[in-house]
């Protein structure tokens, strides 16, 4: 009850705090005491702390873990935990509490109580981070004379989080406590021992998985011996050892169905690698024969449905991708295997498109291909003249996903409409009733907020005034974890992002603002752009670089946006980027491709390091981008796509079908990836025209 009277005593008084902030001779104060806790000089910072808590009553809690850490530094461990007080009884939650109860935890370790330490962590599990919450209660236990508990928590952090640092740790104490404990020693589920090999796996650690796998045969039993017989096969496969992978796999005899569901599928992804469509389709044939209820037979199916679809190879695709959504309608990939389908149907004008998109929106309305559905829908309905079933359906679209790439579309369609008068002159092609009507009354969009307060309510004024004190103090890196918790854990989390977004932009880091909205406000795009304060929007779109990138889009003949937006997909405007395939800067030139667009414009010397200097590398990407818009006569949706996937690709999936619109080409690109790219691009394009429309610059 007392805890409830204070938050309320508190919110009731967080519209005053602001008046409350400390003069800036007290923020000079704790930005010296911090940097003395940080340069290690713990006697002059315990000084300088203990009289700032009385200045800056909103971070009793900050002031309080900064000068416990300096008194555990300075061995004051008995201290310590007194010091944590104000932390404890933080209202509202501090978000310091998992690391000072870690580190009071072992204070009292070091102090040899190491009774209350056990006490402390277990009442503040949930709080901790882990693996290091794990790792600090099994200390405890061990030093509390719990050597049975000890061994389990040390177990949890090996075989739960094998890449750690802790996990090393754990390994060293557990053969110690195997060796104390004897027969006690608590033992380990061959499913726990698998895990941690198929954990380095998903990792890419294949060679460290495949010596585990290998080492835990002699010690487990069953089905986990199946399972991790089969492994030895998989980390072959993935290390492109296929010939190996397969010849020890079509060998394998496993018991367990699982195993062996897993072991046919590695066969068939083997035999699609090496292109032994024979083979991939034995294997199939035996999979769906021995194990038609297997998620391994899906994983298969949409395996070799892929390969087909990037052959365009429509009749051996559709009925693979119609297989995958009826036989496992509630798995999540039976929404995209539907839509392959119905996409399919809809590309080749089949009369019975407008009921696979239908379908498709009464199944899956909240699939990421529901916005096409719409459009493809309203494009019929126009086609076939009928305007209010075209208009309903583009409406729908344009209020469901306002900010979508196929919204602009639709409006675009609605100002046809309105010129034309509903008459459009393309080819008819039948629209299947019901009318939109009908079939938008039957889909159920997911329930999205679509306007947001920006105006903090009572405890986001707290978090607010909290980080913007530490801000001011020099101390970004603590207002970041304020934020961050308020972000994760309470009710206006685009406010937290806003204002991390703010704090990056001052640092001069728009990438890290970008994914700071991104993280944190993750459904941002739903919101009406009218619904959000402008620099909102200029923060998750900025215009870095403006100058140069208006001069290079100007000088290639393109539009500035469309620029702004390719940089913002391909860098987040981080000129110090770098892919995976080793793709540099703000536009991701390859250094290969930045000697040869190099050596065209006559820029001497060259060198991949240059790449990262942003007037050099908007150069080469804006000539790489005209020269590609060249080849492709100006369709940016090609343009686009060869941009990402190359113009071989693009130019090839060109000649796959007479496309009416740019959509059209888009959907038909076989690659996930590259159609989601082209998408984002082209969407981000119309939000910096819709943003900047002004004229308004950062």
């Amino acid at each position: 009850m007392k805890q409830v009277l204070a938050l309320a005593a508190l919110l009731t008084s967080a519209a005053a705090w602001v008046s409350l902030a400390a003069p800036g001779d007290s923020i000079a104060e704790l930005k010296s005491a911090v940097a003395a806790v940080q340069s290690r000089q713990n006697a002059a910072a315990i000084a300088a702390l203990n009289p700032l808590a009385a200045k800056f009553p909103q971070l009793r809690d900050y002031i309080a873990w900064f000068q416990a850490s300096a008194q555990f530094d300075a061995l004051q461990y008995s201290d310590v935990s007194k010091t944590l007080e104000p932390v404890w009884k933080q209202t509202p939650t501090s978000p310091l509490l998992g690391r000072s109860a870690l580190l009071a935890a072992q204070a009292y370790v070091r102090a040899n109580n190491p009774h209350p330490a056990v006490e402390l962590l277990r009442k503040h599990y949930n709080r901790l981070s882990q693996p290091q919450g794990d790792a600090a209660l099994a200390t405890a236990l061990a030093a509390d004379g719990d050597a049975v508990a000890a061994a389990v928590y040390q177990q949890r952090v090996y075989y739960s989080y094998p890449l750690s640092a802790e996990a090393a740790q754990a390994e060293s104490e557990l053969a110690r406590l195997k060796s104390e404990l004897g027969p006690r020693y608590p033992p380990v589920l061959g499913t726990v021992i698998v895990g941690r090999a198929v954990k380095l796996l998903d990792a890419s650690q294949y060679a460290k998985a495949r010596q585990e796998f290998t080492a835990m045969l002699g010690d487990i039993t069953g089905p986990e011996r199946d399972t991790a017989l089969v492994k030895l096969g998989v980390a072959d496969y993935l290390q492109k050892r296929t010939p190996q992978a397969q010849r020890y796999l079509s060998t394998l005899t496993v018991d367990a169905p699982e195993a062996d569901a897993e072991r046919l599928h590695y066969l068939v992804l083997c035999a699609r690698r090496g292109n032994d469509r024979d083979a991939a389709q034995a294997n199939l044939e035996e999979l769906t024969r021995r194990y038609p209820d297997s998620p391994w037979l899906l994983r298969s199916l949409v395996a070799i449905a892929d390969s087909f679809l990037v052959e365009n190879q429509f009749e051996v695709y559709e009925p693979l991708y119609r297989s995958c959504y009826e036989v496992f309608p509630t798995d999540r990939a039976a929404s995209g295997c539907h839509w392959k389908v119905a996409a399919g149907h809809y590309l080749r004008r089949a009369p019975d498109a407008a009921a696979l998109l239908r379908e498709h929106l009464e199944r899956y309305p909240s699939s990421e291909d529901s916005p096409a559905a719409l459009y493809f829908l309203g494009r019929l309905a126009q086609d076939a003249s009928d305007t209010a079933s075209a208009r309903a359906l583009y409406g729908s679209l344009r209020r469901e996903f306002p900010n979508h790439y196929h919204a602009e579309l639709a409006q675009d369609r609605m100002t046809e409409l309105n010129a034309s008068n509903g008459v459009d002159a393309l080819r008819p092609v039948a629209f299947a009733q019901p009318a939109a009507a009908t079939i938008l009354r039957n889909v159920a969009f997911p329930e999205r907020l679509r306007a947001r307060s920006f105006e903090p309510n009572a405890m986001g004024k707290i978090r607010l005034e909290r980080a913007r004190l530490l801000a001011s103090a020099g101390l970004d890196e603590w207002a970041d974890v304020e934020l961050r918790y308020a972000a994760q854990n309470e009710d206006q989390p685009h406010l937290m992002a806003w204002e991390l977004a703010s704090m990056a932009r001052r640092k001069d880091a728009p990438d890290q603002a970008i994914r700071f909205l991104k993280r944190y406000a993750s459904d941002y795009l739903y919101i009406p752009l009218e619904s959000a304060p402008s620099d909102f929007w200029r923060l998750a779109f900025p215009l870095t670089y403006w100058a140069e990138i208006e001069k290079q889009a100007n000088a290639n003949g393109f539009d500035p946006y469309l620029l702004a937006a390719l940089i913002r997909q391909e860098s987040e405007f981080d000129p110090k980027a770098t892919s995976v395939s080793s793709a540099r800067g703000l536009t991701q030139i390859l250094p290969g491709t930045g000697r040869e667009l190099s050596r065209r414009l006559g820029i001497r010397p060259y060198s991949t390091a240059r790449l990262f200097q942003p007037e050099l590398n908007l150069r080469l990407g804006a000539y790489y981008l005209k020269s590609i818009s060249d080849r492709f006569n100006g369709r940016w949706e090609a343009v686009l796509a060869a941009y990402n996937a190359g113009p071989s690709r693009a130019n090839a999936w060109l000649m796959w079908g007479e496309f009416r619109d740019p959509a059209e080409f888009i959907e038909a690109v076989p690659f996930g990836q590259t159609r989601g790219y082209v998408q984002i691009v082209l969407r981000n394009a119309s939000m910096y025209r819709r943003i900047y429309a002004s004229g308004a610059r950062q």
